[in-house]
């Protein structure tokens, strides 16, 4: 039976989009005959399960953890560092034992750990890319840094020293053969819909605020990563100018996602804040709104692939997506599009084409395309 250990950063319940499809994944190779311990974060009390899977076994720690603080990029380093640190201490003995040994990019930098252990431990490291780090660090900064371009030449030899990756998106491939990595060292390997929707999910109640609208929802994370500015001035525009039939939810955490609400309270128009749901109501959530938002910085193609996308689309709502079409969003929309169901991509930057694909996503709530 092959042995591998699976290292991620915070499992279900706890909100984090690698860590629910960790669980997946876990429980698919056990199936498959592996036995996985799964070695993640939690909010909660330090906690050890073992469940059978087939043939297999999925064995999950769950390892107690503060939060992260976002907002503030010394603390958010120095709690990756104890974080991954306090990560291999406890998968040690598991990881000894094992053949395999896969890791994410979630929490960050694993692979500065990973690679010189590995001079000990002589086992197969597989990379799950989930977001390029530090290039979102970099591509998130205005300004060059001499100290942030080494690091990146430092990352991308370690790199070179992984047997195996997984890569969610074809832009992520073509990235990582740009970096030197040989062609037979990588497996496209998408993410599946996080929830498996049925078609029988009950819609959740639609926020009081937004009664009477065509529900736009924005859904997980909205960070430093995804567009705010073309999305803010076209829903205001669609609101001076336009129709004004469209009604925005934030079911969101992050930066982006406070700098949006703030800005369209200010301005009177119609917003609605909540926390993500729980993961048991997902797929409720997925159903609810008319249409989805997605939304993506052009500097962030291929570091970053918003795992909600799946979910968006396999949703059968409408989706806006802000965002180039280089970035493997397009394509998983694209292919993914059911009969019927609208899809709209708008780049970056185009806030007469984003008033504009409000305006038609209102219209197609108004009178649904025939399936």
């Amino acid at each position: 039976m092959t042995r591998l250990v699976y290292l991620c950063d915070w499992l279900p319940p706890d909100f984090g989009a690698v860590g629910q499809y960790a669980v997946m994944h876990c429980r698919e190779r056990a199936a498959q005959g592996y036995e996985v311990t799964l070695v993640g974060l939690t909010s909660g009390e330090t906690r050890l399960e073992e469940e059978r899977v087939g043939p297999g076994l999925v064995r999950i720690l769950r390892l107690s953890a503060p939060p992260i603080d976002r907002a503030n990029l010394p603390r958010r380093l120095l709690w990756t560092a104890r974080t991954n640190a306090a990560l291999l201490k406890a998968a040690w003995r598991w990881m000894r034992q094992a053949d395999q040994i896969l890791f994410t990019g979630s929490p960050p930098f694993l692979l500065h750990y990973l690679v010189p252990l590995n001079l000990i431990l002589r086992k197969q490291l597989i990379y799950r890319i989930a977001d390029f780090h530090p290039e979102c660090l970099i591509a998130s900064r205005d300004t060059k840094s001499v100290a942030l371009d080494a690091f990146l030449k430092l990352t991308i030899w370690l790199r070179r020293r992984v047997q195996r990756f997984e890569a969610s998106g074809k832009d992520q491939v073509r990235l990582l053969r740009s970096y030197g990595i040989p062609a037979e060292n990588i497996v496209l390997k998408r993410d599946p819909p996080p929830v498996e929707l049925t078609g029988d999910e009950q819609p959740l109640p639609v926020p009081p605020e937004l009664a009477g609208k065509v529900v736009l929802l924005y859904s997980g994370n909205w960070g430093v990563a995804h567009d705010t500015d073309t999305f803010l001035d076209a829903y205001i525009r669609h609101h001076r100018q336009g129709s004004g039939r469209v009604g925005l939810w934030l079911n969101a955490i992050g930066v982006g996602a406070t700098l949006v609400e703030e800005r369209l309270r200010a301005e009177g128009l119609p917003v609605a804040r909540g926390k993500p749901v729980p993961f048991g109501d997902l797929g409720r959530l997925l159903v609810t709104p008319d249409a989805h938002l997605i939304t993506l910085r052009d500097g962030f193609v291929a570091y970053v692939i918003p795992s909600k996308t799946y979910g968006c689309i396999a949703s059968g709502k409408a989706v806006l997506y802000i965002g180039s079409d280089q970035s493997d969003v397009d394509l998983i929309c694209r292919e993914g599009q059911q009969p019927g169901q609208p899809y709209i991509r708008v780049p970056v930057g185009d806030v007469t084409g984003t008033a504009a694909a409000l305006e038609v996503l209102a219209d197609s709530v108004a009178s649904p395309v025939p399936a």
